[in-house]
């Protein structure tokens, strides 16, 4: 097994990963490894756009506002306010780099409205391919300096001294090699594969979460899972996203009978928030209805949306009936590893950015199109953060662990499939829980402890798909037990068992405990919810 030292290693292939490695590669040596290829992640496919106060008639003030409260007032204020103030300076220096975005026949900016905007603020490119114009114009100016290994999993972070050192990857011979690293940063997006309808690339189940969890690095929030509600269905599968702008635009969703049903759920309608969207569609679909978005209303669909026209054709949706049939699916996860708004984790030598991390800027539900420019604004902060810092060298062989019979026979039940783990997550964890049903998943969970207990020295044997099952199934407990432990409805987290929190309350962020089993608690300003926030506050 060979050795191979860098300065900084950066695993991920998306906005937030290419990001950091170029401001990073002028001044490090930077490697990247993604577990496909460069276009296998989730910034390729946003469709919306990016959230910014650009308009005259716009302030920070008002962005903030609003993405406070789509996060039911859990989120982190400080991160929130750096979001919305950097948000506007960030994207204009993207501008005048060349990023062109959609304008109109005046030349101004074409700003579109999504749900739970008070402003139409979304700038988009492509008309709805403002994810993929933004990586092949990153692609076209990443520094050569940076060095980018495709189909390359990392499946082991090296930690020495309580330091993360490194990495394990596996590429696609099977070959297993180390990396040593002063700087390691994950920036390997949600975990959307965990569920079978999701608008996520295959590859995003959550892994690294799974592995900085193992390294000792804090997870938190784990429990808000944002269901967008329109994907596109077809023959009972989720088979592509319908971007919320679409919605923006005028369309609107309708049951099979023509009844619109969010005009009595929310006084924003069709505009609500993602979380109340999404269960009153469940809700439908729960009583035997099929779901539509009903286009007649947008003009020029197809001009406006051409990727959504393309891929309604390739699955032979006839958009001259103005009825798309949508379902909710797993799109963006607001928890993840714990990081302050410069990317450092608990872990020292850790940082995490982007969809990957969790910094409080989203609460318990995203607004919409916020993910881009969260990539965008706290890149940048890690990027600066590390450049000012000190750099130190590691270099730590590590040595395998040798596993025994005895730990061998405890692998007696076979791993389940990737579908049997996404149909248990989208039966009991899904867009709407219940205690009864989180218990049944987590006994079921249960069952594969031995391997969580063992994955380091299985990592070293075992082939690349049942590692990443492994973590699949780890990542899935912890969420079990976040959702168990917050017993109320908040955004994302709907309980069936408990009541909507009020939106006022400030509430403690559930933390994971680290490995070493120390409870851990970032406290907060609380009002008449404190008592209950607190009891909620430690587990395992």
């Amino acid at each position: 097994m060979s050795s191979i030292q860098q300065d900084v290693i950066v695993v991920g292939s998306g906005l937030s990963a290419l990001l950091t490695a170029n401001y990073l590669s002028e001044h490090m040596n930077v490697i990247i490894f993604t577990k496909s290829s460069k276009n296998d992640n989730n910034s390729f496919l946003a469709q919306g756009g990016v959230a910014c106060a650009i308009e005259h008639t716009d302030s920070w003030q008002l962005h903030y506002e609003d993405t406070m409260a789509a996060g039911c007032y859990h989120n982190e204020e400080d991160a929130v306010e750096l979001l919305t103030k950097c948000g506007p300076g960030e994207l204009q220096a993207f501008i005048q780099n060349g990023m062109q975005f959609d304008r109109d026949g005046l030349g101004e900016y074409s700003l579109g409205m999504e749900g739970a905007h008070s402003k139409r603020r979304i700038l988009h490119a492509g008309g709805d391919q403002t994810g993929k114009e933004l990586m092949e114009w990153l692609q076209s100016r990443l520094s050569k300096k940076v060095l980018m290994v495709e189909h390359e999993t990392v499946i082991k972070l090296h930690v020495h001294n309580d330091h993360c050192c490194g990495v394990q990857t596996y590429n696609s011979n099977g070959e297993r090699t180390n990396y040593f690293a002063s700087k390691v940063i994950l920036a390997t997006g949600g975990a959307g594969s965990l569920y079978p309808y999701t608008s996520n690339n295959e590859s995003i189940t959550g892994m690294a979460l799974s592995l900085a969890y193992q390294a000792g690095a804090t997870l938190t929030d784990l429990e808000f899972m944002q269901f967008h509600p329109t994907m596109l269905s077809v023959d009972e599968k989720a088979v592509g996203l319908v971007s919320e702008a679409v919605r923006g635009e005028g369309a609107f969703l309708q049951n099979v009978k023509g009844l619109r049903f969010m005009e009595n759920v929310h006084p924003m309608k069709d505009l609500a928030p993602r979380d109340v969207v999404s269960r009153a569609i469940f809700q439908e679909l729960d009583n035997g209805e099929k779901v539509y978005l009903n286009i007649s209303k947008v003009e020029q669909f197809q001009t406006r949306f051409p990727a959504i026209t393309r891929l309604c054709a390739t699955n032979g949706i006839d958009l001259s009936t103005n009825l798309i049939p949508v379902v909710p699916g797993a799109h963006f996860y607001m928890g993840g590893i714990y990081t302050n708004v410069d990317g450092e984790t608990s872990l020292k030598g850790l940082y995490a950015v982007g969809e990957a991390s969790c910094n409080g800027v989203h609460g318990a539900n995203r607004l919409a199109s916020n993910s881009l420019l969260e990539t965008i604004v706290f890149s940048k902060t890690l990027a600066d953060h590390l450049l000012k810092g000190s750099h130190h060298e590691f270099w730590h062989k590590t040595s395998i662990e040798k596993m025994d019979r005895d730990l061998l026979q405890q692998r007696a039940v076979p791993l389940p499939s990737k579908e049997e783990i996404q149909h248990m997550m989208m039966k009991h964890a899904g867009i709407v829980r219940h205690e009864d049903g989180l218990l049944e998943l987590k006994n079921w969970l249960e069952l594969y402890l031995p391997y969580f207990k063992a994955i380091n020295q299985l990592t070293e044997i075992l082939p690349l798909k049942e590692i990443e099952t492994i973590h699949m199934l780890q990542l899935c407990y912890l969420i079990t037990e976040a959702a168990l432990q917050r017993k109320e409805s908040r955004g994302a987290h709907f309980r069936s068992d408990f009541p909507i929190a009020k939106e006022s309350w400030r509430q403690v962020r559930i933390l994971h405990v680290q490995k070493d089993g120390n409870a851990m608690r970032k406290e907060k300003e609380l009002d008449e919810f404190n008592h209950a926030a607190r009891d909620a506050a430690s587990f395992l």
